[in-house]
């Protein structure tokens, strides 16, 4: 076997080569493929030992070399190292909020960007931030009334994105670069504005769903809002090492199937962590469904819902949705202070991901599936919308929390310590 990986490989990349993934069924078999590389000069793209997978150039002229390559019993599989990009409908330059480089992989329809256009310019004065008050989007999941209970408590939330700029209103505990650079600097805005939506501090009056939580910067995607699905899984690999209990994962894979990426997020559920996935931005029509990774039962999915209530055009419908959360016109961080208001389901997921680090606060026990059981469970159902559009409704954080049930069931104590105080006299 290492013979055919050896015999399909190329140094570099060229117009007769792909870059694939090849994920092996055994380490001992993994580790002798990457030797036997080594010792003829070819070093993999990338390598990832947990995972057992190689990225490497192979030739495509090499044909029954590669059929036999992938009919090998010992390799599980060889896929394209697809590209994913980044869920964020970028500002209109007009309403000034900023240089943040947002490409979507399928532009968002005319329709979509007339509405945008028309509209983001009142977004700013719209948002009920002014004074240190909760952000509409933010009381719409009922973040703001599990605050004096929590506000995240130092629960981590590795942002998997473009990297997190600086800004006043954002505190990075540590972070990554999977795509072989050493800095997590955000270099295209998308993550800085997913951070803020998560755990913005409130110092300039935007104040994210869970402001104490731990933020970890894991660049994955590139100035321009793309990357190789092996720098996810190279991310997710790492939050697993730190274990950082929970990911947010604002960006998709459409139309496509990737093994490599499911078997990534599902030992990250199997670790322990909370995995919250956008749905994507190809509003009704598509008939892709929703995006990986948010397709898989592994992961939390969210659709995008507006101020006033309703589900976005511009998110996507399918099944495999657990909840909705806001994510049009939001307004949140920008790298170099400031903010931006932005668009997309990358904006709904940041909510969910901030929430289920309330959760976890509260009750660190929880497990990613008790996490999502109570998101569903506690999720407000929109009219008018099928299961395809929201899942489950638009999450409710407090409920989800049980903080009134256990408001209510305080009162009853303390009434009844009064009443029987009362009886004693």
């Amino acid at each position: 076997m290492e013979k055919l990986l050896l015999s399909c490989s190329s140094a570099r990349s060229s117009a007769h080569t792909t870059r694939k993934l090849i994920g092996f069924k055994r380490r001992g078999q993994y580790v002798r493929c990457m030797n036997q590389l080594a010792n003829y000069g070819i070093k993999p793209i990338k390598s990832i030992r947990r995972g057992r997978l190689i990225v490497c150039y192979l030739d495509n002229r090499r044909t029954d070399e590669l059929h036999s390559l992938a009919a090998h019993p010992d390799v599980k599989f060889i896929e394209p190292d697809f590209k994913v990009r980044a869920h964020g409908i970028g500002p209109d330059t007009k309403t000034g909020s900023g240089p943040v480089r947002i490409r979507s992989r399928r532009p968002a329809s005319p329709y979509v960007k007339r509405k945008l256009r028309a509209k983001s310019a009142k977004a700013g004065v719209r948002s009920n931030d002014s004074g240190g008050s909760a952000p509409w989007n933010v009381k719409q999941v009922q973040a703001h009334a599990v605050w004096p209970s929590t506000r995240g408590g130092g629960v981590g939330i590795g942002i998997i994105d473009t990297g997190i700029g600086k800004n006043a209103d954002l505190y990075v505990s540590g972070g990554v670069n999977t795509m072989g650079g050493s800095s997590y600097a955000d270099d295209n805005g998308h993550g800085t504005h997913v951070a803020g939506i998560a755990a913005g501090l409130g110092k300039n009056g935007l104040t994210g769903v869970a402001p104490g939580a731990k933020l970890y910067a894991v660049k994955a995607l590139d100035a321009n809002g793309a990357g190789y699905i092996s720098d996810l899984i190279k991310g997710i690999e790492w939050c697993i090492k730190k274990k950082i209990p929970i990911i947010n994962m604002s960006l998709g894979l459409e139309g496509e199937t990737s093994s490599a990426l499911k078997e990534a997020v599902e030992r990250a559920r199997k670790s322990g962590i909370i995995v919250v996935a956008s749905a994507g931005n190809s509003g009704p029509s598509n008939n892709n469904g929703i995006d990986q990774p948010a397709r898989y039962s592994d992961a939390i999915a969210v659709a995008a819902t507006t101020k006033s209530g309703r589900i976005a055009e511009f998110s996507s419908r399918g099944s495999g949705i657990d909840v909705a959360a806001p994510g049009s016109y939001i307004k949140s961080t920008k790298p170099g202070g400031g903010n931006a208001v932005m668009s997309g389901t990358s904006m709904s997921c940041p909510h969910i991901a901030g929430g289920a680090a309330l959760l976890k606060a509260l009750n660190p026990s929880l497990t990613p599936y008790g996490v999502k059981k109570r998101l569903r469970a506690s999720a407000n159902k929109l009219s008018g919308y099928g299961s395809k559009a929201q899942g489950y409704g638009v999450a409710q954080l407090s409920d989800a929390a049980g903080i009134e049930r256990e408001a209510e069931s305080a009162r009853h104590r303390s009434k009844a310590r009064a009443s029987a105080r009362r009886k004693k006299k």
